[in-house]
């Protein structure tokens, strides 16, 4: 979620009913803190407590460093990340192809923890059910990190071959619940409420971290965290409550990306956000074309505008195609 799971998008989901956001990958390497985009990926002012802080590296003493420097700029828990997939990441022997590696994968552990702990702040740790599946060693690895002394685990339920292809496998997350006493997340294709439910059902997990169907879809918080609590769906958004969702997180983006930066990056919200409703492709094709962000703000506002005009009622409501 790298590039999406920005301050601005955090903030919108606490609001909608996260209970918990964890901030986009901070890289290790001292050398990049200072960069433009590793500072944005630091900035946590005005954010909704918890902070929670994901960093990644394959140095076990860059990582304990990485982690005191994120609680000193307000990391309230600190992330490791063990599950990532893409290939940049992947070649530094980062991400998910620690899971290759056991042994380091306890060393950067025990740092990380060591280094947290004097500090009060809990480490937890995301990671995959595997390299490939052929080699499933979620189980191990999650025994060893409560031995040392992690938090929690969220389990993604793929292997670090599958990417995000195919579907998420939840019998190796079951395992893992029934084996470790401390929570246990599960994460992967949960995109809706009722499958929420399912998962928890099925897994035993003690909660479930939506990633991807999130993606213009901010209020899949609210309606999951409604029906797991009362078992009824809320109502979806009506088109007015969008355009002013909307228009707010793109008001917050463009406040904290500035002006060149900004209209560019919100150009993929705006796109996950009329996914599916009428005359979208056309919207976004016009859409795509606008370098400023007072253009890209007002086009949105009379897109949703027209829409709500044109189904005779200024609160119609839309529903997302199965």
């Amino acid at each position: 979620m790298a590039g999406v799971t920005d301050r601005p998008f955090r903030q919108l989901c606490k609001k909608l009913g996260a209970g918990y956001a964890v901030s986009e990958m901070a890289a290790s390497n001292p050398q990049l803190w200072d960069s433009v985009k590793t500072s944005r990926r630091l900035d946590h002012r005005g954010e909704i407590d918890p902070i929670a802080v994901q960093i990644a590296g394959a140095d076990p003493a860059m990582m304990a460093e990485a982690a005191v420097f994120n609680v000193q700029r307000g990391a309230q828990i600190i992330d490791i990340n063990m599950g990532c997939p893409v290939k940049k990441v992947c070649k530094a022997a980062s991400g998910s192809a620690l899971l290759r590696d056991e042994p380091l994968v306890g060393r950067i552990v025990q740092a990380v923890v060591d280094a947290c702990r004097p500090l009060g702040i809990p480490v937890t740790l995301k990671t995959r059910t595997g390299w490939d599946p052929e080699h499933r060693n979620a189980l191990r690895v999650a025994r060893m990190a409560e031995d040392i002394g992690i938090s929690a685990l969220i389990l993604h339920g793929r292997t670090r071959a599958d990417l995000y292809t195919g579907h998420a496998e939840y019998d190796t997350i079951r395992e893992v619940k029934a084996a470790l006493s401390i929570p246990v997340v599960a994460n992967g294709d949960i995109d809706s409420p009722e499958k929420a439910r399912a998962v928890l059902d099925y897994t035993g997990a003690d909660a479930v971290m939506l990633g991807r169907a999130a993606q213009g879809r901010p209020w899949l918080f609210r309606e999951t965290d409604h029906y797991l609590r009362t078992g009824e769906r809320l109502p979806p958004p009506s088109y007015g409550e969008m355009r002013s969702l909307l228009l707010a997180h793109l008001d917050d983006h463009y406040h904290f990306y500035g002006e060149i930066t900004g209209v560019r990056t919100a150009r993929k919200h705006i796109g996950w956000y009329v996914a599916g409703l009428p005359g979208a492709q056309a919207f976004c094709d016009v859409m795509n074309r606008l370098e400023s962000t007072r253009e890209q703000h007002q086009a949105v506002a009379d897109w949703f505008g027209r829409l709500m005009q044109q189904h005779d009622a200024p609160d119609a409501a839309y529903s997302l195609a199965a």
